[in-house]
């Protein structure tokens, strides 16, 4: 679908699927963003198209906004009309409930994101301030034409947030935990700066691995073997599993990842006399002034008491002090991960709902859960991991 914009003379071009622009358009847009990630790159939402990850059967059906003037792309969003809220982590299902008890739907929405992907970045893709502020108004525009519910932009930067708030969407809040890292020489003197019960818990929790005979080795890249990314799948989808639903992301999407964006992923694997029994996989983006880890994905073929903090914490921890990473991010929620020196950092998405009653209801609701989260971020910044000096 196309269409005219008078701002700026822009051409809106509604696209069915990531394919439909060129990478090299797509990726000089995103590198231009304050915050570029790897989870906006082309290569990264095609292979989530591609594999069958996210697309329609699964209630992910893309209609990548993009703004034009000529051949030249000038902005651009990943869109996907959604049936349901799985994959999110902003909560909205009782907004879901508010209108099916009045009869109206919630459904399809229209949501902004990276699927499956709560880490925040550049969402609002554009050359500048005037082309994101007519993106967005594109993207209301189109979400009134084909009569939606309401749109949802997540985990957006502060350039996102402050064009949103300006357009008049209501912003909503929520916290995540990531580590900084200081400058640190080595894990050990990461751990000196801890406050005594925290360094000793530490310690004690990866004894506890040691002494039940697991050991570690981590592959980056091309390194990492197909046998251990096969291996890294039954481990993650054994994880959704064990908990009653089935993994968002197939096997190819894993492969894909593994042939197009090699040098975004870090892989550690846990072993107990040469056999590998767990895994944790590492997201990474490394520029030359951008040195970032994700923790993102990780399972285990057998319990071990406290293996889940050294692969998912701190061995990652103790790579990104070795190699000089700036900083690692836990992912969602997890107030346990203050302990392990992750501290809370808020997170904004922002939202517009085309029904004025209930846009009404759900500003009173987010004022009265932004206090909260106001409140707890306060309460949270009194339980610092570190020494008091």
């Amino acid at each position: 679908m196309q269409s005219r914009s008078d701002a700026n003379d822009y051409v809106t071009r509604v696209l069915n699927s990531p394919g439909e622009v060129a990478s090299a358009q797509w990726d000089a847009l995103l590198d231009a963003q304050d915050e570029p990630t790897p989870f906006m790159r082309h290569e990264y939402l095609r292979a989530m198209h591609d594999s069958r990850s996210a697309v329609p059967r699964s209630g992910w059906t893309p209609r990548f906004i993009t703004l034009w003037q000529g051949d030249e792309l000038h902005a651009a969003c990943a869109l996907y009309l959604k049936d349901h809220s799985y994959g999110e982590y902003v909560f909205d299902w009782a907004w879901a409930n508010a209108y099916a008890q009045h009869g109206l739907d919630y459904y399809p929405k229209a949501l902004v994101a990276s699927p499956f992907t709560p880490v925040p970045g550049s969402r609002l893709l554009a050359r500048d301030v005037d082309a994101r502020r007519a993106l967005l108004l594109s993207l209301i525009e189109w979400c009134k034409d084909e009569k939606l519910s309401s749109l949802h932009i997540l985990f957006g930067t502060d350039s996102d947030v402050q064009a949103c708030e300006k357009a008049g969407l209501m912003l909503r809040h929520n916290v995540q935990f990531h580590w900084t890292n200081e400058g640190w020489q080595n894990f050990e003197a990461f751990l000196a700066g801890l406050a005594h019960d925290k360094r000793k818990k530490i310690r004690q929790e990866r004894r506890k691995v040691a002494d039940a005979g697991v050991t570690f080795r981590w592959s980056r890249g091309a390194d990492i073997a197909a046998q251990d990314w096969d291996f890294f799948y039954r481990c993650y989808e054994r994880t959704y599993y064990e908990h009653g639903n089935a993994p968002y992301l197939t096997r190819d999407f894993f492969r894909r990842m593994a042939q197009d964006m090699p040098q975004n992923w870090l892989l550690f694997v846990a072993e107990r006399s040469d056999q590998p029994l767990a895994t944790s996989l590492i997201a990474l983006e490394e520029t030359a002034d951008r040195k970032i880890a994700y923790g993102r994905y990780w399972g285990a073929t057998e319990r071990v008491d406290c293996l889940h903090f050294d692969a998912c914490y701190y061995q990652p921890l103790a790579w990104c002090i070795e190699h000089g990473f700036h900083r690692f991010e836990g992912g969602a929620q997890g107030e346990h991960k203050m302990a392990r020196a992750l501290l809370p950092v808020k997170t904004t998405s922002a939202h517009w709902l085309a029904h004025p009653a209930f846009a009404d209801a759900v500003e009173r609701f987010l004022e009265r859960e932004g206090q909260g989260i106001d409140n707890y971020l306060e309460e949270l910044e009194t339980r610092t991991p570190f020494r008091q000096t």
